[in-house]
């Protein structure tokens, strides 16, 4: 339950999300309007009375990405010149995290620029779930939380099986090794690593796999699928290595194209993600697609953040020592 002193909106891209913590919280979402004028632009504005109140926004820059990173600046402006007393962004899935450093010369470092831009607009705190990279956090000036949505998953995939002395967590690359390290421990099993480079023309390849998958139910943990390109060609991969099958669990479902087509009969007997972006009609429909929700996580912590306790009981509750 939140203080009377504290709203909670929503905007655009996690509507559902936010009803569920609504719900959760036993409080009604905040009125807002978001129009747009004849030229495209945007305006958002708060109609429930913000004055000296205690603000939470939920909002995903999930695609269209633009859209809603302008619709959270333009409403975060409006709350501070409204007078709010606190705003705090929750942003389950934070868009250009990928562009986190410059990887050759002359290139941005556009989640840096995000961050900026949001503590800018007057964000006093952001809560996200599974950063691209847990340092994208030193980029924001204000209060910044990164959860983990990953023992959630794992709670997930205890519910399909309790059996897994034929289980063996695979990172996809080398940089995802903690989170599958993670996964592992709680579900007690062998660590694999694939040794993913990109060809010439920057396409993923598999190269080789580190660790035995042969004979063996595979898991393949990441932080997000987006085209799917590099989920497929791991999991073939493992097949070819004589894995029996393999599960996917991610936290965020991008699911940008050819990802549909990739997936629906490609080599998953079962994709969980969370619902930190809502899903496409067509992924809905898709037998092998699981949604595990962030709303209790979130929900807690806002909950926590409202009355001033301390989030360390919320990181003890649902697991969440790293990312």
């Amino acid at each position: 339950m939140l203080n009377d002193n504290a709203v909670l909106f929503s905007l655009s891209a996690n509507e559902e999300l936010a009803s569920s913590i609504a719900s959760i919280l036993g409080v009604r979402l905040g009125e807002r309007s978001i129009r747009r004028f004849p030229s495209g632009e945007l305006i958002c504005e708060p109609i429930d009375t913000v004055r000296g109140k205690k603000i939470f926004i939920i909002q995903s820059t999930c695609p269209p990405v633009n859209e809603n990173l302008m619709e959270t600046l333009i409403f975060i402006d409006a709350l501070r010149r409204s007078s709010a007393k606190e705003i705090n962004l929750v942003c389950p899935y934070f868009g250009y995290a990928r562009q986190d450093r410059k990887a050759k010369p002359r290139q941005p470092i556009t989640s840096a620029l995000v961050a900026h831009l949001l503590t800018t607009a007057g964000v006093d705190r952001i809560v996200t779930v599974n950063l691209h990279a847990a340092q994208i956090q030193g980029f924001f000036s204000c209060l910044a939380d990164d959860l983990t949505a990953v023992p959630l998953l794992a709670k997930a995939i205890q519910e399909g099986s309790q059996d897994y002395a034929n289980v063996v967590v695979v990172s996809p690359d080398h940089g995802g090794v903690n989170r599958a390290r993670k996964l592992a421990e709680i579900l007690d099993t062998p660590l694999a690593i694939i040794d993913k480079r990109r060809s010439n023309n920057l396409e993923p390849e598999a190269m080789n796999i580190i660790g035995e998958v042969k004979g063996k139910e595979c898991i393949m943990i990441d932080d997000m699928i987006d085209t799917g390109k590099s989920a497929v060609i791991g999991a073939k991969a493992l097949l070819d290595a004589g894995a029996i099958s393999v599960k996917i669990a991610a936290v965020h479902p991008v699911f940008s194209d050819p990802c549909f087509s990739l997936v629906e009969k490609g080599p998953f007997s079962e994709i969980i993600v969370t619902d930190s972006i809502p899903l496409d009609e067509r992924f809905k429909k898709l037998k092998n697609v699981k949604v595990v929700s962030l709303a209790n996580l979130l929900a807690e912590c806002i909950e926590r953040i409202d009355t001033d306790a301390p989030l360390s009981a919320v990181f003890a509750a649902y697991g969440l020592h790293s990312n």
